[in-house]
């Protein structure tokens, strides 16, 4: 198969990447006086898992996570969530050293990053 052919899931490397991406934010998120606090369950485990598998269904891979907890309506479920300014710059901050630990090349970097931001931008509503 032909690169333009593969999704990004697929050319980043698959479940692998996204495991060690998501597993790398919640890393720097466990220890965050400010994001720490929304996530109520002492074991940061079972969001890890949400997050790792939306990323895999959003970028081409297997569609577990709607399975198992249909449409992703990101804003609904974060409306409980004061998301502010800090927040996603706290949120990003984690991501950006995910990312980048990934060492992905600049192209596929460029693109999961610009989602990245998209996607916490959106997230604000205080």
């Amino acid at each position: 198969m032909s690169e333009e052919q593969q999704s990004f899931y697929e050319r980043v490397g698959g479940e692998e990447t996204f495991t060690k991406l998501v597993h790398r934010f919640y890393e720097g998120v466990a220890d965050d006086p400010l994001l720490r606090p929304m996530y109520p369950e002492e074991d940061l485990g079972p969001a890890e898992e949400r997050l790792r598998l939306f990323l895999i269904q959003y970028w081409g891979g297997p569609r577990t996570y709607g399975e198992q907890r249909g449409h992703p309506r990101l804003r609904m479920r974060h409306a409980p969530f004061r998301v502010d300014q800090a927040a996603h710059d706290a949120w990003l901050r984690h991501m950006r050293a995910a990312v980048d630990s990934l060492d992905l090349p600049e192209d596929l970097e460029q693109e999961l990053w610009k989602y990245l931001t998209f996607a916490a931008f959106s997230m604000i509503n205080a």
